[in-house]
């Protein structure tokens, strides 16, 4: 049975006006019908969550770092009478992290708002976020207290306080709650790695690196750029070539982060033939691609070659920051090339300006040390703006002992008993060049100096890398797992020089 076509346009349709009279009233009419029909069509729409329209907004704020804007739209969403869900806290919290200068009171406030509702302890991803929050902003315990409190915690919590502790340098808290996870990631072993290697660990973050390979965790990109760091503080070769095969097998080669890291790799482990290989094989390029090159030639005493690059670099289009010039400086003062040197300086001051650094500084003091105007280079640490450290009159004083100049060496060594009056290395070399020149009374009363100041020279430490593994060295230390083995290899060759000719040079000075 059909229905009534009446009847159909009845339900969907409103009633026909009435017909019109002449062309104005038609008009008229279709106005009025075409209004209605608006009007039924937008009450036909599905009405929108109006706390999705203020976390959309209050999104937009969060993400151009307009927290004081997202703070008044919070309020006015507050004065409106509507509750923010978890998404809201979500979006401020993470604001609040990637600004923590700016934005402790506001994340505080949060908190204690999300805490009135709830959601901190309820709702795993919103305490994540404040665990995350307060790490960042440097108030680790609360951290530690947001996340004991969560009801249950997921992988990213436990990452997040894990991360939090890294951050803010407490690698035994960060140890502590690695071994009570109950599951763990590529992330959770990342943050171990990455956190023994930001204090200097290095041996310990690679000993946790190979925990995570026998773990069955499969490191990502920025496991392995923390393994390179690692590699390159220790001239770890033979683990660097292991990463970068592992790179290449990965299909990760592209990388621009992982790439700029074995440069830095090669280039420190003194490979710069490597190094340029890999920056030659990239296919984008960053500034710090070039500086890591410039640096690298110029530490490995390539001078022309990472002058090259630097004008290179500015050819393509990249202008050079303070690390380029610190490269270009270092290359000028291992090539001599004062005039040049001084030449950069200015550049970097008055073409580029770029506010010197003590690094910057310290390069100048370095250029002139090596040309032999000592006086030149006390002349710069004198006058600079900031307070020289031991890096910057070390360079000096070496210098001294090289050219012989005691006097010179006794107003540094004033300089560096005040700014470190417990390094050992100052009095060892001061000492040194006390006995070089002869002055055996002056050396006896800097060694007794040390003494009455409890300072004993450290012992120096000696490393070699065998099938990946460094292994370290101290002078009549027997502490080796292989000692027997070492000593016997000691003696042999001690009877093989003997054989040869060799005789030992006998030496007063202590170095």
């Amino acid at each position: 049975m059909s229905v009534p076509a009446a009847t159909t346009t009845q339900l969907s349709l409103p009633p026909p006006p009435p017909r019109p009279t002449n062309s104005t009233q038609s008009l008229s009419a279709n106005k009025s019908t075409k209004h209605h029909l608006t009007l039924k069509q937008t009450n036909n729409k599905p009405t929108t969550d109006p706390t999705v329209s203020w976390t959309t907004s209050l999104h937009h704020h969060c993400r151009s770092g307009r927290l004081p804007e997202a703070a008044a739209e919070l309020t006015r969403l507050r004065i409106a009478g509507i509750e923010p869900n978890y998404i809201t806290f979500i979006t401020l919290l993470s604001a609040c992290a990637r600004f923590p200068t700016d934005s402790l009171c506001f994340g505080m406030s949060l908190h204690a708002y999300a805490r009135k509702l709830g959601l901190d302890t309820t709702n795993v991803k919103v305490g994540s976020a404040v665990v995350d929050f307060y790490s960042k902003c440097g108030c680790v315990d609360l951290a530690r207290l947001t996340f004991d409190e969560i009801c249950v915690k997921n992988v990213v919590s436990w990452n997040a306080m894990i991360n939090g502790y890294v951050r803010n340098g407490r690698i035994e808290d960060a140890v502590e709650v690695f071994d009570e996870m109950p599951q763990r990631d590529a992330v959770s072993w990342t943050a171990m790695v990455f956190g023994f290697v930001k204090k200097g660990h290095f041996e310990k973050g690679l000993e946790w690196f190979q925990e995570m390979q026998l773990s069955g965790v499969e490191p990502d990109y920025v496991t392995l750029i923390s393994v390179l760091a690692a590699c390159a503080n220790l001239g770890a070769l033979g683990l660097g070539f292991w990463v970068h095969r592992y790179v290449l097998k990965k299909g990760i080669k592209d990388n621009v982060r992982v790439s700029n890291s074995l440069i830095d790799m090669y280039a420190r482990c003194g490979c710069i033939d490597f190094a340029r290989q890999v920056f030659l094989t990239m296919k984008t390029r960053t500034l710090v691609s070039w500086n890591s090159m410039i640096v690298g030639f110029a530490i490995n005493g390539y001078a022309e070659e990472a002058l090259r690059f630097f004008n290179s670099m500015q050819k393509e289009g990249f202008e050079p920051d303070g690390v380029s010039f610190t490269g270009a400086l270092a290359a000028c003062s291992h090539a001599g090339l004062v005039d040049e040197g001084l030449n950069l300086f200015e550049v970097m001051k008055k073409v580029r300006r770029i506010l010197p650094t003590i690094e910057h500084y310290g390069c100048i003091v370095d250029l002139y040390s090596r040309a032999g105007r000592l006086e030149d280079a006390l002349d710069v640490i004198e006058k600079m703006p900031m307070r020289p450290n031991e890096v910057v009159l070390g360079s000096l004083l070496a210098a001294c002992r090289t050219h012989g100049d005691v006097n010179l060496a006794e107003r540094l060594t004033n300089y560096l008993l005040v700014l470190d009056p417990n390094s050992d290395s100052n009095y060892v070399l001061l000492s040194n060049m006390y006995a070089a020149a002869g002055s055996w009374g002056r050396a006896n009363n800097v060694r007794k100096k040390m003494k009455d100041f409890g300072i004993q020279k450290k012992a120096g430490i000696s490393s070699i890398e065998v099938d990946c593994n460094v292994h370290e060295f101290v002078a009549g230390d027997k502490s080796h797992a292989e000692i027997d083995k070492i000593y016997e290899m000691l003696e042999h060759v001690w009877l093989e020089l003997g054989t040869s000719g060799y005789v030992p040079e006998s030496s007063l000075v202590d170095t």
